[in-house]
């Protein structure tokens, strides 16, 4: 199959650390190559739980990507990790286990699994049979590798978890012997006929909280990971900012939102003045959008969200840079979702200084516009995995 270089592959995962431990046992780590054409994600579960659990877990996972990338033959790289790991001094055995997921650019995706769960693959929202060989280490012969390749299309997903999804509900009336995987199978068929474009995210959020409803008093008894990998069409969005420099360009920067082909959002009352003027399009402010310390949304017929400028996108930068889920439903919180649920986000920013953010008096956090688009944009590259661009006008 010829590969389709617009795919966009959604990286995400979902976690609840063991009941009583302050850290998670289990480590999904994600991370682009060659500018974005390869990604290679890997789970792993470190044995036990809590610190000495996150530690294997941790130097598991990170290793599996370095060898990855490096293309070193895996039943080698695999034999390096084991040698590596730390010795429990109780059980006398190191060990964790391993998913790897390793997307490249012509379209072809390889899995490798050492003693997690299966994963699953789904297209057209139906669990596919992916052939796959099974290798044992002469080193370590107790410890099968799995191996699996195939070639994608649109809305191909792979999800793979930890065994604390599937042994969910261990030892109850209702599961003795845990959810099981084919259980977890006929959830993630039923989640994705429900919704059909169900986004990574949401996908790997729906399953721990289905695992987590299948054990004793909702308490997690071991660590639980879902990862999902979603390919398809881009999801595109534009953000407007800021006046233009030379005010004879605001009809073209009015006509950049209107012809934009994906999600469209203006940030400044300026900026909204100008398109709405431009577009001859009335705007009206949502008063029941106020909050406590932001000003109200805005609204206006052909652009999805209409918020404040820099006081909006500075609480934005704070969301994004501390990986918190925004629970309240402010324009920031509204405004990061949406970046969340995008891939690929374009800024055009206006160079018109805007004298009101230039008095001193001002809080330090009011960073002139340009700059805090660009902790926006940082953000979502280097955690959120997304692809920005800034155009200044």
């Amino acid at each position: 199959m010829k590969h389709d270089a617009s795919l966009f592959l959604e990286v995400e995962y979902s976690q609840r650390r063991k009941h009583g431990q302050n850290i998670c046992g289990d480590v999904f780590k994600s991370q682009k190559y060659n500018g974005g054409s390869r990604v290679i994600a890997a789970l792993s579960d470190g044995l036990g739980s809590g610190v000495k659990a996150n530690i294997l877990a941790g130097m598991t996972a990170t290793m599996a990507l370095q060898f990855m990338v490096s293309d070193m033959d895996f039943r080698h790289s695999a034999e390096v990790i084991m040698d590596a790991l730390p010795v429990c001094q109780v059980r006398k055995i190191s060990y964790a286990t391993f998913t790897i997921v390793d997307c490249a650019a012509n379209g072809v995706v390889q899995i490798i699994e050492m003693d997690n769960p299966p994963f699953l693959f789904l297209r057209n929202g139906e669990t596919q049979s992916i052939p796959r060989r099974e290798m044992a280490s002469p080193k370590w012969r107790d410890r099968i590798l799995r191996f699996a390749r195939t070639e994608i299309q649109p809305e191909d997903r792979i999800v793979f978890v930890s065994d604390g999804i599937t042994q969910a509900g261990l030892g109850s009336p209702k599961y003795p012997l845990g959810w099981r995987h084919r259980n977890l199978s006929v959830f993630v068929r039923e989640q994705i006929a429900a919704t059909p474009h169900i986004s990574a995210r949401d996908l790997a959020d729906a399953v721990v909280r289905k695992a987590l409803a299948k054990e004793t008093r909702q308490r997690a008894m071991d660590d639980m990971t879902c990862g999902v990998i979603y390919f398809r069409r881009p999801r595109k969005l534009i953000a407007l900012t800021g006046p233009p420099f030379d005010k004879s360009r605001d009809g073209e920067y009015a006509r950049m939102l209107a012809d934009y082909d994906g999600t469209r959002v203006i940030c400044g009352g300026t900026t909204c003045t100008i398109v709405s003027r431009e577009l001859d399009r009335p705007v009206r402010l949502d008063l029941q959008t106020m909050s406590r310390d932001l000003p109200p949304l805005s609204v206006m017929e052909g652009v999805d969200l209409i918020t404040e400028g820099i006081l909006t996108l500075t609480r934005v930068a704070q969301i994004l840079e501390e990986q918190t889920t925004a629970t309240s439903d402010d324009p920031a919180a509204r405004l990061a979702q949406l970046f969340m649920e995008s891939d690929i986000i374009e800024f055009v920013v206006g160079s018109r200084i805007n004298e009101a953010h230039q008095d001193p008096k001002l809080p330090m956090d009011l960073e002139i516009r340009r700059n805090i688009v660009k902790r926006v944009a940082n953000a979502l590259e280097t955690r959120y995995l997304k692809e920005t661009s800034i155009t200044c006008i």
